[in-house]
C-alpha cells in the first residue's frame, strides 16, 4: 500500500513539475562519484552556508533546506553518500571509490516559490530530485541495437589500428586459430572472450575510451555471466556455413541476448526515465596521453550523444514518456589548471562535442558547457620566475608530495597531431583538499551546474 501511495505521489509531483530525475554519467575516471557526493553535500548545507551563489534560488535566499529521503526504486542500489563523504573527510583525504554500477539517491528540496500558480497552493514548494549514477561506457552499447553480429564484428575490426593493433594481438592470435563451424566449446569461448575483455581493459588503461561492449569493462551484477562471453569475428558474410550448434551460432545468440536482455533492458528501466542529463568529461587526461587518446575520447563522446533521446517535456510527456530536455556537459578537474585556462577548457569541450551540439540545437534542446571542479584539490595563485610572475596551482599529489606548478596551456580548439610535439602538459593527479566535518565541500562552479540543471524547477 505504501509503495502504491508513493507511486501516485510521484505521478502527481511529475505532473506538477515537482519531480526531476537527473542522470549523471561520464566515462570512467571523469569524477561521477565525487560530483554526486559534492552536489548532495552542497544542497544539504544550503540552510547554514552561502556556498551556492550561482544557483539563483540559493542566491535569493529562497531555498529553505534539503534532506535525503528514501528512494522509490527499491531495485536499484543506493548511492553510498556516507562512505564517499567519509573518504573525503579522512586524514589524509581520499577520493571516493568509483561506482561501477547504477546507483541512486533522492533529495527533497524545500523552497519558497515565485510562480503564481504554485503560490495558489502554498508559498512553500518541494522539489524531489532523483540523482542516478551510471557508467558512460554503458551508453556506448546503445548503437549496437541497430547492428547485427556481422556488422558489429566488422566495425570492431575496422577500429583495430594504432595502439589498438598492438593491444589486440593476444586475442586476435587465439581467434585466428578458432574454427567457427565446429561445435561450440564453452571452455574455448570463455578463454577467447576473456582475452577480448582483457584487450578492452588494456585500451582503457592506455587512454582509449571507445570500447564495445561497455559492460565488458564495467559488468556490474553481470560479472562472469555467459551473456558477457562473446567477441567479434573476422570476415563474416552470408556464405559462412554453420549449424545451430556451431561456434558462430552460439556467438550470434549471445550477441542477440546481450542486445535484448542487457542493452534494451538498461534503456527501458533506466535511460528512458531520465529528465535531465549531465555528462562529465575529463579533457585533461587525453591531453596528457596524446593525439590518439584525445581523438578516441571525442569518438566516444559522439557515440554517447547519439544515444540520447531528446524532446521537450510537455505535461503529458512528463507524466507518461519522460525525455531528456536539458543536457549539460561539464569539463571536470578545472582546479587542475590555472584560472586563466578555464575559458580554453570550455572552448575545447565545445569543439569536442560540436556535431552533437548541432543536432541538439536542431531539436531545440537546451545544451550547455561549463568547466567545473566538484571537490577542490588545489589552490590557485602566482609564482615569481625569471620570466616574471606566472599563474600557478598548489596542492598535494596522490603520492603525498606538495607541489606548486604551472601545468600548461589548454588548447581552445581541437589540436592536430603536431600539437603534441611542441607542447608539454603536466596535468598532475592531486588528492582532495582537507575537508572539515561541518563544512561543505570546496568546489568550482558546481552551483552553476545546479542552476543549469534544476534552476528552472526552483522558481
Amino acid at each position: 500500500m505504501n509503495r502504491i501511495r508513493q507511486e501516485v505521489n510521484d505521478l502527481i509531483n511529475r505532473g506538477l513539475d515537482a519531480h526531476v530525475r537527473l542522470a549523471v554519467t561520464g566515462l570512467s575516471r571523469a569524477g561521477k562519484t565525487a560530483f554526486i557526493t559534492s552536489l548532495v553535500n552542497q544542497l544539504l548545507h544550503t540552510s547554514t552556508h552561502d556556498n551556492l551563489p550561482l544557483l539563483g534560488a540559493a542566491r535569493d535566499k529562497r531555498i529553505i533546506g534539503a534532506k535525503r529521503v528514501p528512494q522509490t526504486n527499491l531495485m536499484v542500489p543506493r548511492f553510498d553518500y556516507d562512505n564517499a563523504l567519509a573518504q573525503l573527510q579522512s586524514s589524509p583525504p581520499q577520493w571516493p571509490i568509483p561506482t561501477r554500477d547504477v546507483s541512486e539517491i533522492r533529495l527533497a528540496i524545500k523552497y519558497k516559490t515565485k510562480k503564481r500558480t504554485k503560490k495558489l497552493l502554498s508559498s512553500v514548494s518541494t522539489l524531489y530530485l532523483d540523482i542516478i549514477d551510471y557508467p558512460g561506457e554503458w551508453l556506448l552499447d546503445l548503437p549496437m541495437l541497430e547492428l547485427d553480429f556481422a556488422t558489429w564484428s566488422a566495425q570492431q575490426f575496422n577500429a583495430i589500428h594504432g595502439i589498438r593493433a598492438e593491444l589486440a594481438k593476444p586475442w586476435v592470435e587465439e581467434l585466428d586459430k578458432l574454427d567457427l563451424t565446429v561445435e561450440a566449446s564453452e571452455k574455448t569461448l570463455a578463454h577467447i572472450a576473456a582475452l577480448y575483455t582483457d584487450y578492452l581493459h588494456k585500451c582503457k588503461e592506455s587512454g582509449l575510451h571507445w570500447v564495445q561492449p561497455g559492460r565488458f569493462v564495467l559488468p556490474g551484477e553481470l560479472e562472469g555471466a555467459p551473456v558477457l562471453q562473446f567477441f567479434p569475428c573476422r570476415n563474416l558474410n552470408g556464405e559462412t556455413k554453420a549449424d545451430k550448434h556451431s561456434v558462430l551460432a552460439l556467438l550470434k545468440r549471445r550477441y542477440e541476448e546481450y542486445q535484448n536482455k542487457v542493452v534494451k533492458a538498461f534503456y527501458k528501466h533506466h535511460f528512458s526515465t531520465f529528465d535531465r542529463q549531465i555528462v562529465l568529461v575529463d579533457c585533461l587526461s587525453p591531453l596528457n596521453a596524446g593525439h590518439e587518446s584525445f581523438m578516441d575520447m571525442r569518438s566516444a563522446l559522439d557515440q554517447i550523444m547519439h544515444s540520447f533521446r531528446y524532446g521537450r517535456n510537455g505535461l503529458l510527456k512528463r507524466i507518461f514518456s519522460p525525455k531528456i530536455d536539458k543536457v549539460l556537459f561539464a569539463a571536470t578537474k578545472a582546479d587542475h589548471i590555472t584560472p586563466d585556462q578555464y575559458g580554453n577548457l570550455v572552448s575545447l569541450l565545445q569543439q569536442m562535442i560540436h556535431p552533437a551540439w548541432q543536432s541538439a540545437a536542431y531539436e531545440n534542446i537546451e545544451m550547455s558547457c561549463i568547466s567545473m571542479a566538484s571537490v577542490r584539490a588545489t589552490k590557485s595563485g602566482h609564482i615569481d620566475t625569471n620570466d616574471g610572475r606566472i599563474p600557478a596551482i598548489q596542492g598535494v599529489t596522490e603520492t603525498d608530495e606538495p607541489i606548486t606548478l604551472y601545468p600548461g596551456e589548454v588548447p581552445s580548439k581541437l589540436p592536430n597531431p603536431d600539437f603534441w610535439l611542441n607542447n608539454h602538459f603536466d596535468f598532475t593527479s592531486f588528492r582532495p583538499m582537507t575537508l572539515s566535518q561541518d563544512q561543505p565541500c570546496q568546489h568550482i562552479r558546481i552551483d552553476k551546474a545546479l542552476d543549469t540543471l534544476i534552476g528552472d524547477k526552483l522558481k
